[in-house]
Order: C-alpha cells, then sequence, then structure tokens
C-alpha cells in the first residue's frame, strides 16, 4: 500500500441474515460505484427489533478507496 494515496467513504449495509452479510452487502453496493477498493473497517454495528427479535443488522463500515491516476481509470 505504499504510495498510494487513499479516500474513505462511510457506507450502511443491512441484512436481515446478519452482521456478515450487512458488511458483504456494503462493500459489494460501493464496489458498484466505486473503483480502488482496498480495505474496509466496521465502525459501528446496530439493529432493529421487532417483536422481541433482531428484525435487521446495520453495519456503518468506513472503506478505503486507491485515489487512481488517469491511465488506471481507463483500464
Amino acid at each position: 500500500m505504499a504510495g498510494h494515496i487513499y479516500r474513505k467513504t462511510e457506507v450502511v449495509g443491512t441484512s436481515q441474515a446478519g452482521i456478515d452479510d450487512a458488511i458483504k452487502a456494503a462493500i459489494g453496493r460501493a464496489s458498484q460505484t466505486l473503483k480502488g477498493l482496498d480495505w474496509f473497517e466496521v465502525k459501528e454495528i446496530r439493529g432493529n427489533i421487532a417483536d422481541g427479535r433482531i428484525s435487521e443488522y446495520q453495519v456503518t463500515v468506513s472503506i478505503g478507496f486507491r485515489l487512481m491516476s488517469d491511465d488506471e481509470l481507463k483500464a
């Protein structure tokens, strides 16, 4: 990772199945609109409760992506 410049963005992934699926949903969606994704950090975990049970997991994920040169973007 040396020599690269990064930017971070935060996204919130949700899932009814679990935390892992919520993280994968956040990264999967970010990868559809951003290039150069390199790392992530889970910032916050929370969820919704309905009828005394967990109904949805919500995970705030900070995602680092490389600021790319024009040549990298064209490739």
